[in-house]
């Protein structure tokens, strides 16, 4: 009888219909595939169990989370191997229906059956959102959400993040990824300040301000009084003790509460990074005329999200199960033709829209490379359950990007006041400055 690696191969590429583009080492030791290419380790049956059971990104997720499955070699070239593999088949890739018509497709997943040894579910690892009744984007649905995020804890996203605690798409230079990490964060920072124009004696208020980077460095550095608001009290204790650190108390506030709580404008500018994925599509709306209302006639939004390719039919779009399953609970993209109108809806003007995508890749790919550094930590600190979510997710996120399978986007937008005076300049940009 062929050996496991070779009966599991060939039932994947008649699956597939297509060669499998990494190697295959099966729990007996035998191998399969192709010379050279990462390895994807299958370490017992119980991971085609759950492949079998929750066909797709859902089966794939626990079997990695629970150690089940493995890769040996670049997990990113794996993964970016993969993708053509199993995501980008294109329009004419038959579904799965059709798929398990053909006598062929049948008999492979008969096959995978036999493998898999006795047909009992696996439970999930304990790392998976338990699903809770009720609506989502609820205050208390939102704090849910985010906590189980954020509160990883704050020398685990040390480790990842870096000195600068910045938890979104660093600023990177033209040459490439020749700066440090925490260079091309301080560039996204500074970038950010000067988009919103920020100048001493004027008010910012940073929603969802994580560990505070952003709100201390422009106090620092452009003499603003700044508030930040984040729903984690892990990333508000940090954040203050930095603040404190810094002798900025007198400027800057960091507070555990809503952005749909502040009551205190107006504001002069208004910081969102990297938290408008958490608010979903149908609050969106909300969403842009809360900071509108609280920004003063001529004050500036700059709106840092990120984006998903659009889809023919909207109507059909499902949130990634395995980011919302481990790691965004209730997150939701969307196109960034979407989002421009939202805010234009809620009364904003649009003065520039300017695309990190690639930024990201450079940025995750350095995250990748720090929780590897310091892998032994990191599964003291998180757990190995949660160090292999956050190893996937940034890996798979870098090569989503790199594949424009996503994107993210900086939109600019001013509270202009009817007299139509928008306050910004007639050439906003400098091209190859």
């Amino acid at each position: 009888m062929p050996d496991a690696a070779s009966r599991l191969t060939r039932s994947l590429e008649q699956l597939a219909g297509a060669p499998l583009p990494v190697r295959v080492r099966a729990w007996d030791g035998s191998e399969a595939g192709p010379p050279g290419a990462p390895v994807l380790v299958v370490r017992n049956r119980r991971a085609l169990r759950r492949l079998l059971f929750k066909p797709g990104e859902l089966g794939l997720a626990r079997a990695w989370v629970a150690g089940d499955l493995t890769v040996e070699g670049d997990l990113l070239t794996a993964l970016d191997l993969l993708a053509g593999f199993i995501w980008e088949r294109g329009e004419d890739a038959p579904g799965l229906a059709r798929t398990l018509r053909d006598p062929e497709a049948r008999a492979a997943v008969r096959g995978l059956v036999r493998l898999a040894g006795p047909p009992l579910p696996p439970a999930p690892p304990r790392e998976e959102v338990r699903r809770r009744r009720g609506p989502v984007h609820t205050r208390r649905s939102d704090r849910r959400a985010i906590s189980h995020h954020y509160d990883v804890g704050n020398d685990f996203y040390e480790l990842v993040l870096g000195p600068s605690m910045v938890y979104s798409c660093a600023y990177w230079p033209a040459s490439g990824p020749d700066a440090t990490l925490e260079q091309a964060q301080h560039d996204k920072l500074e970038l950010v300040c000067r988009k919103l124009d920020l100048k001493p004696g004027r008010r910012l208020l940073d929603v969802g301000c994580g560990w505070g980077s952003l709100v201390v460095h422009a106090a620092r550095e452009h003499g603003v009084s700044a508030v930040g608001v984040t729903l984690s009290r892990e990333q508000a204790t940090y954040a203050r003790k930095r603040v404190a650190d810094e002798g900025l108390t007198d400027r800057v506030e960091i507070r555990v509460q809503d952005y749909r709580d502040v009551n205190d404008g107006p504001y002069d500018a208004i910081s969102s990074i990297g938290m408008a994925e958490h608010v979903g599509a149908a609050p969106y709306l909300e969403y842009a005329r809360v900071l509108h209302s609280l920004l003063r006639p001529g004050g500036r939004l700059l709106n840092h999200q990120i984006g998903r390719r659009p889809q023919r039919d909207e109507s059909a779009y499902r949130v990634d199960e395995f980011i919302d399953a481990y790691v965004f609970p209730d997150g939701e993209l969307a196109p960034v033709g979407t989002t421009v109108t939202q805010l234009e809806r809620a009364g904003f003007e649009v003065r520039d829209l300017e695309s990190l995508r690639e930024h990201y890749a450079l940025t995750l790919r350095r995250w990748v490379a720090n929780l590897e550094t310091h892998w032994d930590r990191a599964v003291q600190l998180a757990g190995p359950g949660r160090a292999r979510v956050w190893k996937l997710y940034m890996a798979a996120s870098a090569v989503a990007f790199e594949r424009n399978r996503i994107g993210v986007n900086q939109v600019l937008a001013v509270r202009t006041p009817e007299s139509g005076d928008s306050g910004m300049p007639l050439r906003s940009r400098t091209w190859g400055a």
